[in-house]
């Protein structure tokens, strides 16, 4: 059998006795979350399934199926060791038929609400017919109310939201009301590039158990379709093993993340970040206990506070803007059907859709502020485009699954950007290609930061960027055929942006300047911007390499 070690290691299923049954889903891997919270193992017993239609609806990388499934079936375990009763199912059917299976089974279920919003839709029908029971996820540390309270006019702010939740809970509070450090926010003390020192750390590796090759043959069979390497190795499952990358990530990263936050090389994909959001977005390490365990820490103040306000702060505020605008449906027009969603273009073959999508399953909402219509570039599946920067990041991906949130904003988004992609195309590509990636968190920081498709709903303006930036923030360029400060295409392609959307920025403050600097631009000067634009555009779009040309490409 393909799971023989793993139904070993869980022991019996048998129900003795009358029990009250939950279903967990696969991003809710805690005990002491929502409808388990509390409740006596001898009377409870808990539904986890693996759907094999669910986990292929887009071809995800095979270490965003690895990490959930490792842990999945690492929690499956540990409940079965605590005394619950586990019915355990793996399956080709979909989420919403194999619940249906398992209602009829136990009858009506427990369940906690779904973070993710695709996940709700889909459920919904079960929930409305009784059949599952809904209880809130209690795992969020803000609540509606401080959400509500951080609306400017058409958008929400992040800095309302961040410094009403740091004076409601008293987090990193004086007791005068102050705030740590005499400020909220040290973001722009934690800028500094990486020069080598200090030495950055090497995450983890994990031991190989019966189970985890058990599940490395399983993946490699069923998923094989599937895009990106597969490195088991890499993620942690057991909750020994969380709580062990969790130690490493607060001795060896947490003291410099803070200045060097922002930072971006060659040596080092993760640099100082604790690459703890895979665990923390399918729930093995609870943000709550986190965010506790940095406040209490020794450390630098630009640290703690830059580390809290990426959880207490960021990550809960896109969660709400989310939720608030039913994942921008509430304003955009909705795509069609997934279907094969384009993503043949990865393997050059179509993509094999499991089935059509389930009812509520949309594609999502396909915001058009700045009305980018470009085809996702083959240099995203790991054609090279000759930029080293962009082929650098997306080789990383392709290889662990992750990557740090400058890469992800100022490499790949500010690109995308530049060449005009669709936005839906970037906010799918990254949902499969990071294993931290659920439509609450991909949306709103593709689809609102980094393409600046819904204007300013919750951003004041593009995160766009010439060469200079990704120069002065990384090694990059050093490995790449084009110089910034003579032929890279990068600062050309941004004054083109600028140019093509002069009119929808004009007003905007916070571009008040970069805009005066275009309009100093020659016309002579503003035609070549556009014509490189054209140019790399058209190249990367038919997957070619590019190539220097200084003639075309001086900035």
């Amino acid at each position: 059998m393909s799971d023989a070690h793993f139904r070993e290691a869980l022991g019996s299923c048998s129900d003795p006795g009358a029990r009250t049954w939950v279903f967990v889903a696969p991003d809710q891997l805690h005990a002491q979350l929502g409808a388990l919270k509390g409740r006596d193992p001898a009377v409870t017993g808990v539904v986890l399934l693996e759907s094999r239609a669910w986990l292929s609806r887009r071809p995800y990388h095979r270490m965003r199926v690895a990490n959930i499934l490792l842990n999945q079936r690492c929690f499956a375990v540990e409940l079965a060791q605590a005394g619950y009763a586990v019915d355990y199912r793996i399956e080709d059917a979909s989420l919403v038929e194999l619940l249906r299976v398992a209602c009829d089974r136990h009858g009506s279920m427990l369940a906690t609400e779904w973070a993710e919003r695709e996940m709700r839709a889909e459920l919904q029908p079960l929930v409305q017919s009784g059949a599952l029971r809904v209880v809130p996820h209690d795992g969020w540390l803000t609540t509606q109310v401080d959400f509500k309270g951080c609306r400017r006019g058409a958008q929400w702010s992040m800095d309302a939201f961040y410094r009403t939740v740091r004076k409601r809970t008293g987090i990193l509070m004086q007791p005068d009301g102050s705030p740590e450090g005499g400020q909220f926010s040290f973001d722009v003390d934690n800028r500094k590039p990486w020069k080598g020192t200090p030495e950055a750390p090497v995450a983890p590796r994990f031991a190989q158990t019966a189970l985890r090759a058990e599940l490395q043959r399983w993946i490699e069979s069923t998923f094989a379709h599937h895009p990106g390497q597969l490195d088991l190795a890499a993620l942690a499952g057991t909750r020994a093993e969380c709580e062990a990358m969790w130690t490493w990530a607060r001795r060896h990263c947490l003291a410099n993340f803070g200045p060097y936050e922002d930072a971006m090389s060659v040596r080092s994909t993760g640099l100082f970040h604790s690459r703890m959001s895979p665990l923390m977005n399918i729930g093995r390490m609870p943000a709550r206990q986190m965010v506790q365990d940095v406040q209490a820490m020794e450390l630098p103040i630009a640290s703690k506070e830059g580390f809290i306000r990426q959880v207490l702060g960021w990550r809960e505020f896109v969660r709400w803007v989310h939720a608030e605008t039913d994942g921008f449906r509430d304003a955009w027009p909705v795509a069609p059907a997934p279907g094969d969603g384009g993503f043949n273009a990865w393997s050059g073959a179509p993509w094999p859709a499991p089935a059509p999508a389930p009812a509520g399953v949309d594609g999502g909402a396909q915001p058009q502020t700045l009305g980018a219509d470009t085809p996702l570039p083959p240099a995203f599946w790991g054609t090279e485009s000759g930029m080293h920067c962009l082929d650098r990041v997306v080789a990383d991906v392709w290889r662990e699954g992750w990557s740090h949130h400058i890469t992800r904003l100022m490499v790949l988004g500010n690109l995308a950007t530049l060449l005009d992609v669709q936005p839906r195309a970037l906010a799918d590509w990254f949902w499969v290609a990071y294993m931290d990636a659920w439509d609450w968190v991909v949306e709103p920081n593709v689809l609102a930061m980094a393409t600046y498709a819904t204007g300013g709903v919750m951003t004041t303006k593009p995160y766009v960027a010439g060469s200079a930036y990704i120069d002065r923030m990384s090694d990059y360029c050093e490995g790449c055929a084009f110089k910034p400060d003579r032929d890279c295409p990068i600062t050309p392609m941004y004054w083109a942006f600028l140019g093509r959307n002069a009119e929808r920025l004009q007003g905007n403050a916070r571009m008040k300047l970069v805009m005066a600097a275009w309009r100093k631009r020659s016309d002579e000067q503003k035609a070549r911007d556009q014509a490189t634009f054209v140019h790399v555009r058209d190249v990367l779009v038919r997957g070619q390499r590019l190539v220097p040309q200084a003639s075309l490409f001086a900035g």
